[in-house]
């Protein structure tokens, strides 16, 4: 019995010099759903629950580790029923935040993967940590709905980190911004003035539509959306289509670009205009009375001006003196104009042809 107690004594002696929080390299020898085994040296193997072998939680132990792998584990503390409290994840953390720091200090950048939406933000996994991500700093833009980033793994730089705290703040905006200016840089040294360029319609307010050319947004206004009048950008675009367009201005100074949707397109008014020659005689109704004349509704939305001096064969002061919205009158055309896009008519020269 003496002999078995000495044996058993010297086994105690043998067993390694460990110490409470400090980190060790275990060898894992058994593993189930919810924990896996690990040998330190010590009088027994110590169970490592899941929560405490990754972050976030795996579903299984069997996730992230198998029997056969050396790990290094955090004693949180030793005896008791179960030899001791080890934690893999609290060791890989104290790596982590080290890690942390150096790639802060080098100006690194981290993959962070969106677990969570809280009040405020996003949380993130980093290399095991858990990160902030404040909604201001995920976008360029304001975003209503952060659930869209849930599971998403995105790149991030590190703009405050404190060990002691545990806190590990993180921004995309300041990666985008950045992307953002690289693509100016590129799009302002390459777009000219009339050139026509790809476009995707990225928003539409009242005054035009904002499209995106290469990756910087350039303005088309309302009025140069269509050759027709429109009443809201709505009317004719709708935000994701791609269409071509054309370049009016760039202004490199303030990052401002003008352009044309209409303009890549040819003038209906031309296409009416081939179908008459100046001397033609044709017929129409009057839909407009001004001061210097009338206009008469050549086709749908094509028409001629009738000049004060070409109403009457007599001298009129007003329009109303010869004709009246609505009248059907016959007239000859005077002058096609397709630099200015007007057709000047005539009604006393018809009554002469």
């Amino acid at each position: 019995m003496s002999e078995m107690n000495m044996e058993e004594l010297l086994a105690q002696q043998a067993v390694p010099d460990l110490q409470e929080k400090t980190v060790v390299t275990g060898e894992v020898v058994q593993v189930s759903r919810d924990e896996a085994y690990v040998d330190i040296g010590y009088k027994q193997e110590i169970p490592v629950p899941k929560r405490e072998l990754a972050y976030p939680e795996p579903a299984s132990a069997e996730d992230v580790v198998k029997v056969g792998d050396k790990i290094d584990v955090y004693i949180v503390s030793l005896g008791g029923d179960n030899g001791g409290v080890l934690s893999k994840v609290k060791a890989d953390r104290m790596v982590a935040w080290k890690e942390m720091e150096k790639l802060k200090e080098e100006g690194k950048t981290v993959e962070a993967h969106i677990n969570q939406v809280v009040k405020g933000g996003l949380v993130a996994s980093v290399d095991g940590l858990r990160g902030f991500i404040p909604a201001s700093q995920m976008e360029l833009h304001f975003v209503k709905d952060l659930s869209v980033y849930l599971d998403q793994t995105v790149e991030v730089e590190i703009i405050e980190i404190d060990i002691h705290k545990q806190r590990l703040v993180l921004s995309r905006r300041s990666l985008l911004e950045a992307e953002r200016e690289k693509r100016e840089e590129e799009v302002f040294s390459q777009l000219e003035a009339g050139q026509t360029v790809r476009g995707t319609v990225k928003r539409l307010v009242d005054y035009g539509a904002f499209i995106d050319i290469g990756g910087v947004d350039g303005l088309a206004h309302i009025s140069d959306l269509s050759w027709t009048r429109v009443k809201h950008p709505s009317d004719v675009l709708e935000v994701g289509q791609q269409l071509d367009v054309y370049v009016k201005n760039v202004d490199v100074e303030n990052k401002r670009i003008s352009l044309s949707v209409k303009d890549t397109m040819r003038d209906p008014w031309l296409d009416n205009a081939e179908k008459y020659n100046e001397g033609d005689i044709i017929e129409g109704k009057v839909i407009k009375l001004t001061d210097f004349g009338a206009f008469m509704e050549i086709d749908p939305g094509f028409d001629g001006l009738i000049p004060m001096g070409e109403l009457a064969e007599k001298r009129i002061e007003r329009a109303d003196e010869a004709v009246h919205v609505g009248d059907e009158v016959r007239v000859k055309i005077l002058r096609i104009d397709t630099k200015r896009k007007r057709i000047s008519l005539s009604i006393t020269k018809a009554k002469n042809a």
